[in-house]
């Protein structure tokens, strides 16, 4: 007895962070995000044979004429430009007219007259490869002595020009600033430049005032009409084309050919997540293929040394857009989401010392492991705080905390504006970054709701304010919170632009497991670079399972587990035996619904390359994007079942029979034990339906009894059989104890530890004897006395997941329920 007590004092269970059952039986079964079957097209077969034509690669090419075909790609002419960038035409510079002229001018004027110039930058992806193009386009024009750059801190600074670094850099003799993705709306620190002798040129795409800012040259594609193949250029698209003006200029001075500012240009393209279209898709075709080309040179050859060491970090090739967007960019994007400084990401770009490169490169490889532990962690907070909100009187979602770390704040907040349909906004309230009680934060936004727009309707409740529609950050005293929450809220109401459901997800094209793999891919991959205007390819599966789920933390560099989940699998249909990998990245094995479901899922096929014996490893798999159980022959629309549930479930919570309810128990399915899983429901739900029906609902409240106590139980029981020598089952202690049998089996083997032994009388009864053997101490008693403490560990947190979810299911509203089992 002294010894079980002790280990039972020993044990220390600490709740996991994947514990949020009522969150992860949300995912699946509260979503009411819809399908939408991809449409019927057969294209013209002489569109079939042009396809073929410039991809003689292909063993088919029926999908992906079928994709281009909807997607408005039919032209022939069109088509050949789509497909190879050999076969397009670029548009000139100077097609931005007498912006660009003047700013090509002045900086001619700075390199004649030997000035200072510094290069104003942002802290995101395209902000940082931005100023990387300038710095190595400008260093072919002016010498290193006169070239600087600046770029803010996110996490005490905001995006943009600001009044304190102006003053700093006219006091170090800076004579020219010339901005890089950002500096079209900051009219008073232009003004302030201006009065301290500073000139400016701003390159930008970001929304525009209506009055043009006092600079020397303002070039953003936004002045230009929206069919212009230059209007959806990002930060470091606009920057490149400077310096191509300043090529073709003043071709006999630069050194280095242009191209090589290509891959720079990609990675900021892509990362931006910018319309593909125009030359914004011929500029990423471009770079992806430098890209690819400098990372297949040995490190001591390549010209960027940092991004292939950030390549190698990633486990990729270059080869792909996804390269970028889930290796480059994240990783780019998150030194200054973590540090603040984004600097040293600009020298990881530029710089050609291998050393300083590879310590760069795994700087920001942990950065980016730590974003992802904040990123997880910041969500299930506001998971947490929307539960308590009414979002059927809200059309836009305003959080804010002082815990939460405003460098991730805009990750979270897309997440949160997909899963939920409306705009999102998410604030730091953290005096300590920001003293003057002032709240900054980052703002996403959905459907066709103009962000931008509707903020700038409450600009005189804020501090500072920028971006685009779809994305902006901003900043507004701490008390203004609840009056700016309120006035968007009544102007998005007015406007009744309001999304009140979840986005539909559409499907691009029908597929089977069969169908998954090389050959599809090749098909697919015509129409990268993929992007906004081009999304990547979702294929349907229909009537599919998953088989071989797991979930596991993912290691950073140095091996720490990292609180962000991705769950693998197999998924399966009746086309072919075996099923096909699968990931899905930010969820738990028990968000996968069991039996058939219909699952949208993206196409990858990774080239990753193996360091120790230099070779390269075919990896092809999906990425689940959603699942939903069935919900009808087609997979599509959920056909009514029009089941009929009674809540009997206690007194409390149904004091009255309603009118109407039958008397005759044999008409009902009384379900009286609490199920543990939604999968449990479900049997119930479809047997009540084929024997026509109506279920009652007649759960027993909750034991109010703590785990300790009922391991207590079990030891007493188990000290019982084996003083008298009685046969179980686990029947009998599943309903003495009150718990699944999977729980039982848990506590048992803990029992093993603790000096009892079963022993199975008859497995197909499953019965068993118990003897207690006390242990006795000895040199090995602290090993076997950690084994007792984690098998404990493992029951106890057994016995409060089906405490949680017993609760969870006694409380559940009728109405869920219902809707669950018209879904059945």
């Amino acid at each position: 007895k002294t010894q079980i007590s002790e280990i039972i004092i020993d044990c220390r269970w600490r709740k996991s962070a994947r514990h949020n059952t009522f969150n992860k039986m949300s995912t699946v079964y509260q979503q009411n995000q819809s399908f939408t079957a991809p449409p019927e097209i057969s294209p013209p077969e002489g569109f079939v044979q042009t396809i073929k034509h410039h991809a003689p690669h292909l063993s088919k090419g029926d999908r992906a004429a079928q994709l281009l075909w909807s997607r408005g790609i039919q032209n022939p002419e069109k088509l050949a430009g789509f497909l190879n960038p050999d076969r397009y035409q670029p548009a000139s510079p100077f097609e931005f007219g007498e912006e660009m002229a003047a700013a090509v001018n002045r900086i001619k004027q700075a390199r004649e007259k030997k000035e200072n110039v510094t290069i104003w930058g942002d802290f995101d992806a395209d902000g940082v490869t931005s100023t990387a193009v300038l710095w190595d386009g400008f260093r072919q024009f002016f010498p290193s002595s006169q070239l600087s750059y600046y770029i803010p801190n996110r996490l005490t600074e905001s995006h943009g020009l600001n009044g304190p670094g102006i003053e700093r850099l006219s006091q170090g003799g800076t004579q020219l600033i010339v901005t890089c993705d950002t500096g079209s709306t900051n009219l008073q620190e232009i003004e302030y430049a201006n009065a301290l002798g500073l000139d400016i040129i701003v390159t930008d795409h970001h929304t525009l005032l209506d009055q043009r800012p006092p600079v020397k040259a303002i070039i953003n594609p936004r002045y230009l009409p929206k069919e212009h193949p230059l209007f959806h250029l990002s930060g470091v698209a606009v920057a490149y084309k400077l310096i191509e003006a300043l090529y073709q200029t003043i071709p006999e001075v630069p050194q280095q050919p242009l191209e090589e500012l290509l891959d720079l240009v990609a990675i900021g393209l892509i990362a931006d997540l910018v319309e593909l279209s125009g030359d914004c898709r011929y500029l990423a075709q471009l770079g992806i293929k430098c890209l690819r080309t400098d990372f297949q040179r040995p490190p001591e050859l390549r010209r960027r040394p940092g991004v292939g060491r950030l390549l190698e970090l990633c486990h990729k090739n270059g080869d792909r857009p996804t390269d970028i967007s889930f290796g480059i960019g994240p990783r780019i994007n998150a030194i200054s989401r973590i540090h603040g400084d984004a600097s040293f990401g600009v020298e990881l770009l530029t710089n050609c010392q291998i050393e300083r490169c590879f310590e760069l490169a795994e700087a920001a490889e942990l950065a980016n492991s730590r974003r992802k532990a904040l990123q997880k962690d910041i969500a299930a907070d506001v998971a947490k705080r929307i539960a308590q909100l009414d979002l059927s009187t809200t059309e836009i979602i305003v959080l804010e905390d002082p815990q939460w770390h405003v460098g991730v704040l805009g990750l979270v907040a897309a997440e949160v504006a997909q899963k939920y349909g409306r705009p999102t906004i998410l604030l730091s309230t953290d005096e300590q970054v920001n003293p003057l009680r002032m709240a900054r934060g980052s703002a996403r936004s959905v459907a066709n709701i103009d962000l931008y727009e509707l903020v700038k309707t409450q600009a005189s409740l804020l501090d500072r304010f920028g971006g685009h529609p779809f994305a902006a950050g901003l900043s507004l005293p701490v008390e203004n919170i609840p009056l700016f929450t309120e006035a968007i809220d009544q102007q998005l109401k007015i406007r009744k632009t309001g999304v009140t459901q979840p986005p539909s997800i559409a499907a691009d094209l029908t597929a089977t497991v069969a169908e998954l793999g090389k050959d599809l891919f090749r098909e697919l991959k015509l129409l990268e670079p993929c992007g906004i205007g081009n999304p990547v390819p979702k294929l349907l599966i229909q009537n599919c399972w998953f088989e071989n789920i797991w979930n596991k933390n993912i290691q950073d560099l140095t091996g720490q587990k990292i609180r962000y989940i991705k769950t693998t699998f197999k998924i399966c249909d009746r086309s072919k035996k075996l099923g096909f990998n699968g990931v899905w990245w930010g969820h738990y094995k028990e968000d996968i619904p069991s039996g058939k479901c219909d699952a949208v899922v993206e196409l990858d096929y990774n080239y990753n390359y193996n360091y120790n014996n230099d070779t390269y490893r075919d990896n092809c798999e999906v990425r689940l994007i959603a699942v939903r159980p069935c919900l009808s022959i087609t997979g599509i629309n959920p056909q009514p079942t029009n089941l009929q549930i009674l809540d009997w479930r206690s007194p409390e919570m149904n004091a009255q029979r309603q009118p109407g309810e039958p008397e005759d128990l044999a008409s009902l399915e009384i379900i009286r034990d609490c199920p543990t899983s939604w999968d449990d429901l479900q049997v119930c739900f479809q047997q009540a339906l084929r024997q026509k029906k109506t279920v009652a609902i007649a759960f027993q409240p909750p034991q109010d009894i703590s785990s300790q106590d009922i391991l207590q139980q079990l030891i007493g029981i188990a000290k019982y059989l084996s003083r008298t020598g009685k046969i179980a089952s686990y029947q009998q202690l599943q309903t003495r104890l009150g718990l699944s049998n999977i729980s039982v089996k848990l506590g048992l083997k803990a029992l093993s530890y603790l000096g009892f032994s079963i022993t199975e009388i008859h497995p197909e009864l499953e019965t068993f004897k118990i003897a207690y053997n006390p242990l006795e101490r000895d040199s090995e008693r602290s090993d076997i006395d950690r084994e007792a403490s984690g098998a404990i560990d493992k029951f106890i947190a057994a016995i409060e997941e089906e405490k949680f979810r017993h609760e969870y299911f006694y409380k559940i509203p009728i109405s869920l329920l219902q809707t669950t089992a018209n879904q059945s």
